[in-house]
C-alpha cells in the first residue's frame, strides 16, 4: 500500500532510530531538501545479505540528478547521485558489522542522457563533468559501454581522465583505443585483485559486438575473444569467483560464449555476470553455481546481488544459494536499506556531490525556461496518435511551428516525416527547460526536402515506409541497428511484454503507483517495490505532420529528417514512377536541428 506523507515521516523517524546520530563522517546541520511532493512506495522487504553481495549500475546516461519531475513513476527515481553516494557509504559500513564482501560495479554507458553530460557549452566534451561525480564512489569494477565509443574525443577523455581515477579497474576486454602517444598505458582487459575479507577475483569487462565506434577504436567480436593467448592465461588460475562485468544483455546475446569459455576450464567456480545496454531489468541463471543481473537503465534501477559460498569447501558441486533485487533510487528505498531516516542519512561525500551536481546544472544553464507544458506526454503510455503522445506531439505540433521559423518557404504546404526513435525521453507536465529538452529530443538530424511532390504521392510515403519491406526487413534492419547500439526497440520490447502479462492483475494492482513490474528467469519476485505495470501503446517507426488540405494535385514539399534519407528515396520511387529521385534533388529544408524543435515550440505555444 502507499504511504501517505504522514506516515512517510514516521517511517524514517523510526528507521533512524536503529542509526547512531554523531557518528563520524556524517553532516547532521545541513538542511536536506524535501521528499517528492507525491508519496513513496517504501521497499516490500529487507534486501538478503550473503557472504559476497553487490551493489550494481549499468547505463546511467548522465542521469544523476535523479528524475525531479512529479509524475509517476519519476518519483521512483528521484534520488540523486549524492543520494546514491550516501547509501553505499552506509551499506559498506552494514557489511563490515555483518562480516561480509560488499562490491560496488558499473557495467558501462556513463555518456549522452541528460542535460548534466550532454549540455556543456562549446568546445566541452560529453560526460566530463560528470564523470569527476562517478569516480568519488568506491567502484570495484566499472566496464565500458557503446556510448563511449560513439565520438573519439569522448573515449580519448575517458582513456586520459577517467580511466586512471580507476586504478586498474576500468575495463575493456575487448575494446582498443588509439593514441597519438605510442607510451600510452593500455587500458586493463581484466584484473585481479582480493575483497575485504581475501576473497580473490578474476574480472572481465566485455562490451557486445558492437559497430558503431569512431575512428582509432576497435571492438573485437566476442568470439574471437574468448579464442586469445591472453582470455585464457587470464583464466587459467583458480579464483574464489568470477565477476564477468560487461554491457551486453544477459540474455539472448553473447555471454553464453564467455561463460562457456570459463566453464571448460573451471567447472564450478562461481560465476557472477552483471551485463546492461538493453535499458532493461532481467536475471537468468546459467547453472546452478552462476546468476547474471542486469539493471535496468537512467538510474531507474540499483541492483543488488547476493551469494553464499559453500558451507563445505569440500564438496563443490552443489547449487549455490543467489538472491537478487531491483531497487527504486530514491530517499525511502535508501534510507529504508541503510537503516537510516532524513536526518542521518546523508555523508559529507554525498551532500558534495549533490551540490556539486546542482552547480554544473546552473554553469551549464539547464534550467532555461522555454515555457510551461500542459499536461503530461509519453512515448509509450499513450496510443499514437492521441493528445497524451509525445510522438503526436512532436510531428503534428512542435517540428509544423519550429521549421516555419524564418524559412521562406514556410507558405509552401508541406508533409513532415520523421522516425519515431527521434525522442529518446516523456516530456511532463509543468516547466519544460533546455534539461527536458536535452533529455527527450536529443538528436541533431538536419531537415530535408524535396520540392514539388504532388499531395497524393507525399502522401503515400509514410504508410509506405512503415509497411515497407515486411517482417525479414524488419529483422534485418533491427539486427543492423542493434550493433550500431539501438535497444529502443528492445525496451519497448520489455514494456509490451510487461504490459500484455500484468494486464489481468490491473484491478489487483490499483492501489499502487505506477513503475516496473518484472518477470525475469530468476526464482522469486525482483522487484524491490511493488507497482501498479506501466501501460503501453505500440507506435510506427515512422510518423508525420498532419496532410495539409489540399487537392492531390497541388504541388508540395516533402521535408524529411536526414537520418532517414536513403529509405525514404527508396520509398519515394517505390510508390511513384515519373522520375527516379536521388540525393541530388535533395536539399536542405531550414537549418533548426531536431533537437532544437520542442523548445523552438514550447517558446512560441506554451507561454
Amino acid at each position: 500500500m502507499k504511504l501517505l506523507p504522514s506516515s512517510l515521516s514516521l517511517l524514517t523517524l523510526f528507521v533512524g532510530a536503529l542509526a547512531c546520530p554523531d557518528e563520524e563522517g556524517h553532516d547532521h546541520h545541513v538542511h536536506k531538501r524535501e521528499f517528492p511532493t507525491a508519496p513513496l512506495t517504501p521497499p516490500s522487504r529487507p534486501l538478503v545479505w550473503g557472504d559476497l553481495n553487490i551493489i550494481h549500475t549499468t547505463d546511467s546516461h548522465g542521469w544523476l540528478l535523479g528524475h525531479q519531475k512529479s509524475s509517476f513513476p519519476e518519483p521512483n527515481y528521484s534520488a540523486d547521485f549524492g543520494d546514491f553516494a550516501s547509501f553505499v557509504s552506509h551499506m559498506k559500513e552494514i557489511a563490515l558489522e555483518k562480516d561480509v564482501d560488499l562490491l560496488l560495479v558499473d557495467s558501462g554507458d556513463l555518456h549522452d542522457g541528460t542535460g548534466l553530460s550532454d549540455g556543456f557549452p562549446p568546445g566541452g566534451v560529453d560526460a566530463h563533468e560528470t564523470n569527476k561525480f562517478i569516480t568519488q564512489l568506491p567502484y570495484d569494477v566499472m566496464a565500458i559501454g557503446n556510448h563511449e565509443l560513439y565520438i573519439y574525443a569522448n573515449t580519448l577523455d575517458m582513456y586520459q581522465n577517467f580511466v586512471p581515477k580507476l586504478n586498474g579497474r576500468y575495463l575493456s576486454s575487448n575494446v582498443n583505443i588509439t593514441v597519438a602517444d605510442k607510451h600510452g598505458k593500455p587500458v586493463k582487459r581484466f584484473t585481479k585483485f582480493k575483497t575485504q575479507k581475501g576473497r580473490s577475483v578474476t574480472a572481465l569487462g566485455v562490451l557486445f559486438d558492437f559497430t558503431g565506434n569512431d575512428v582509432n577504436t576497435t571492438v573485437q567480436p566476442v568470439a574471437q575473444m574468448v579464442k586469445e593467448s591472453w582470455f585464457a592465461d587470464a583464466i587459467k588460475n583458480e579464483p574464489d569467483f568470477f565477476l564477468l562485468v560487461g554491457h551486453m544483455p544477459v540474455q539472448r546475446d553473447d555471454w553464453p560464449l564467455v561463460f562457456n569459455a570459463v566453464r571448460a576450464v573451471h567447472r564450478t567456480t562461481p560465476i557472477l555476470i552483471l551485463g546492461g545496454h538493453s535499458h532493461i531489468r532481467d536475471c537468468v541463471q546459467l547453472d546452478g553455481r552462476s546468476m547474471s543481473l542486469e539493471s535496468g537503465r537512467y538510474m531507474e534501477t540499483v541492483g543488488w546481488m547476493s551469494m553464499d559460498f559453500d558451507r563445505n569447501s569440500r564438496d563443490k558441486t552443489k547449487n549455490l544459494t543467489f538472491t537478487r533485487r531491483y531497487m527504486d533510487p530514491n530517499r525511502v528505498t535508501f534510507e529504508y536499506h541503510a537503516g537510516r531516516s532524513n536526518f542521518t542519512f546523508d555523508t559529507r561525500t554525498g551532500q558534495s556531490i549533490t551540490r556539486g551536481l546542482e552547480q554544473l546544472s546552473k554553469n551549464f544553464d539547464l534550467d532555461f525556461f522555454f515555457g510551461t507544458a500542459p499536461q503530461d506526454y509519453t512515448l509509450s503510455r499513450s496510443p499514437y496518435p492521441s493528445n497524451g503522445s509525445l510522438l503526436t506531439l512532436f510531428a503534428t505540433q512542435a517540428l509544423p511551428v519550429a521549421l516555419a521559423i524564418n524559412n521562406s518557404r514556410a507558405d509552401i504546404p508541406n508533409v513532415i516525416i520523421t522516425n519515431s526513435g527521434s525522442q529518446r525521453f516523456d516530456v511532463y507536465a509543468g516547466p519544460f527547460t533546455k534539461n527536458d529538452q536535452l533529455t527527450a529530443s536529443p538528436f541533431t538530424d538536419s531537415f530535408l526536402f524535396i520540392p514539388n511532390i504532388t499531395a497524393e504521392i507525399a502522401n503515400k510515403v509514410l504508410p509506405a515506409l512503415n509497411n515497407a519491406g515486411a517482417d525479414e526487413r524488419r529483422r534485418s534492419f533491427f539486427r543492423e541497428m542493434y550493433g550500431r547500439g539501438h535497444v529502443e526497440h528492445l525496451y519497448r520490447a520489455w514494456l509490451e511484454d510487461m504490459d500484455r502479462r500484468s494486464g489481468i492483475d490491473r484491478r489487483a494492482s490499483k492501489n499502487l503507483t505506477l513503475g516496473y513490474v518484472t518477470s525475469d528467469a530468476c526464482a522469486g519476485i525482483g522487484d524491490d517495490t511493488l507497482h501498479s505495470p506501466l501501460p503501453f501503446y505500440d507506435s510506427p517507426d515512422f510518423i508525420a505532420s498532419n496532410p495539409p488540405k489540399v487537392s492531390n494535385d497541388t504541388l508540395i514539399d516533402l521535408v524529411f529528417v536526414d537520418f532517414i534519407e536513403d529509405q525514404l528515396l527508396e520509398i519515394l520511387n517505390a510508390v511513384q514512377t515519373g522520375k527516379t529521385y536521388t540525393d541530388a534533388d535533395v536539399s536542405l529544408y531550414t537549418p533548426i536541428l531536431a533537437n532544437a524543435a520542442l523548445g523552438l515550440y514550447a517558446q512560441e505555444a506554451w507561454n
